[in-house]
This record gives structure tokens, C-alpha cells and sequence, in this order.
């Protein structure tokens, strides 16, 4: 029982991750997505390939940031003149673009075969009964840095000024504002996200293979930020942990409807998300946690000569 709640435990971190990422890229900077699982798997890859070849652990996942965040700012630059619909579209392609190179170029990523033997951060230094633990304590320690890093982050000048951007680029871009390096800035940060999120994925699972990485993940992410509050890390927090629950809690259901087959339970689960989902969009339109904004209000007294 207690290797499923840590299992549990760190499937909720992945997630959270993935949804802190997309709350940075769409909660706050209006920037669509739909390409997070590319991103995702870009960081997963890279520290698998850099770790199998002898890199340390650490080291990996630190390259795995570096690559995503140039590859997010490099398609944030290429999308330059793309409105929000199409910049999803862009986002959507490069994933599928890279995942087609994943798969078929067998000579470096091993392709559909997969990359296994991926070496955890410091499990060489515990016990083999602690290792599981071992690891969700560094997941937890690295989710606890990237949260208070984006929480700073938002309520910073920058993070004022990626709002801007949100509600409307062009006055951003009258008042003096290069609207492009704030969009390249939010892709790399969010992508660095993202990598840190796909090298825990790898050394989570220490097995790695192309079906692993598909829109499913883009999916959960945007559940996450749409439950917890679009613009809301607290909330994006707290989601993680409802999203995860309602997903892996659902599999229980097989002691109350025992005459269901796999494919009829499962697709019982996905409806009972979906019915959950729209609860909560319909009774807290602005997620769990509604983003925090300025109001300014002027009394008519005010107003009057």
C-alpha cells in the first residue's frame, strides 16, 4: 500500500509540473500549447540519451532544461506573426514532428524500442527498499523550487508585463514592449519546466519509449490549469492533486461495477472525469482558484466637478 500512495505521489508531481508549465505559457501569457507533450518528451529523451551514455543524473537534467527552453523560445520565434489559434497549431506540429524523428531514427533515440537501464539521481546512495521514496522526496524538492521560482516570477514586474502581453499586445507594444522577447522568454521558461518534468518522467520510469508521449499529456495539463484556476499557481497545485485522484481513484471502481469488462470500465472512468470536469467549470467557472487581479474602483464623488 504504501509503494501506490508513493506512486501516486509522484504520478501527481509529473502532472503538476506539466500543468505549472501551461499555466506560465497559457494561464498567464495567453499562449496556446497544444504541443506541451512535444516539449515533455524533448526533456524526457534528453536525459535518458545523456544518462544511458554516462552523464551524471543531474548534469542530464540540466541539459534537458537548456535544449527545451531553446526549443521553446525558437518556436516562439517562429510563430512571430501567428495569432493564438494558429500558434497552437505550430505547437501541436512540432510535437508531431519530433515524435515522428523519435520513432524513426533508431540510430540516435533507439526508436520504438525504446531506451531503458535510465539511472535515478542518488539511488546509488540508498537502499534498494528506499529508493522509491528516495526519488519521490527529490520530485517533491523539485516541484517545491519550480513552484516558489513561478510564484516570484508572477508577481514580479516581468510577470505584470506577461500579463499585459494577455490582455492585449498591441497597447503592451505602444507603451514600448517587445511583445516577441516576452513571448520567447515565457516559451523558454515553460519549456525548462517541461524538461525538468520529462527527465523525472524518464527517471521515474527508467524505461522510455515513443507511445508514452502522446496528446494525452497536453490533455491532463490543460485539465489541471482549467480546475485549479487559468493564471493560478495555487491552483494549478492544488489540481494536480485532483486531477491525479479522480484518474487513479477511478480505477476502483471495478469492485462496485464488477460486471464491467476492461474497455466498458474504462471508458466509464473517462466519462466520470469528464462529468467532474464540467461540474466544476459550471459551478467554478474561474477554477478552483481564481487568479488574483487589481481592481480599481472610482466613486462617483470622484467623478463629479
Amino acid at each position: 500500500m504504501t509503494a501506490y500512495i508513493i506512486s501516486i505521489l509522484t504520478l501527481v508531481v509529473l502532472a503538476t509540473m506539466a500543468g505549472l508549465a501551461l499555466n506560465l505559457q497559457w494561464g498567464l501569457g495567453g499562449l496556446v500549447n497544444f504541443g506541451l507533450f512535444g516539449f515533455y518528451m524533448l526533456g524526457a529523451y534528453t536525459c535518458a540519451l545523456l544518462t544511458t551514455h554516462g552523464v551524471p543524473p543531474l548534469l542530464a537534467m540540466a541539459a534537458a532544461m537548456g535544449l527545451t527552453a531553446a526549443a521553446g523560445a525558437l518556436v516562439s520565434l517562429i510563430s512571430v506573426r501567428l495569432s493564438e489559434d494558429y500558434l497552437a497549431i505550430v505547437t501541436l506540429g512540432f510535437a508531431e514532428c519530433l515524435r515522428l524523428f523519435i520513432s524513426y531514427e533508431e540510430w540516435l533515440t533507439r526508436g520504438t524500442l525504446g531506451i531503458s537501464d535510465i539511472a535515478r539521481p542518488f539511488a546509488p546512495w540508498l537502499p534498494v527498499a528506499w529508493r522509491d521514496a528516495g526519488f519521490f522526496a527529490f520530485a517533491a524538492a523539485c516541484l517545491a523550487v519550480v513552484f516558489v521560482g513561478l510564484q516570484r516570477l508572477a508577481g514580479s514586474p516581468f510577470g505584470r508585463l506577461v500579463r499585459a502581453t494577455r490582455e492585449d499586445a498591441a497597447v503592451a507594444q505602444t507603451l514600448g514592449k517587445n511583445v516577441l522577447r516576452v513571448r520567447a522568454k515565457v516559451f523558454a521558461i515553460g519549456g525548462a519546466v517541461l524538461g525538468v518534468a520529462g527527465s523525472l518522467h524518464a527517471f521515474y520510469y527508467t524505461y522510455i519509449d515513443p507511445t508514452q508521449f502522446t496528446a494525452t499529456i497536453t490533455a491532463y495539463a490543460f485539465m489541471t490549469v482549467v480546475i485549479g484556476g487559468r493564471g493560478s499557481n495555487l491552483g494549478v497545485l492544488v489540481a494536480g492533486f485532483t486531477v491525479v485522484l479522480l484518474l487513479e481513484g477511478s480505477r476502483m471502481l471495478m469492485d462496485v461495477v464488477p460486471w464491467l469488462d476492461g474497455a466498458q470500465l474504462a471508458s466509464l472512468r473517462l466519462f466520470l472525469v469528464g462529468v467532474a470536469l464540467v461540474l466544476i467549470l459550471i459551478y467554478r467557472p474561474g477554477g478552483l482558484f481564481a487568479e488574483r487581479t487589481l481592481r480599481i474602483s472610482v466613486s462617483r464623488r470622484g467623478l463629479q466637478p
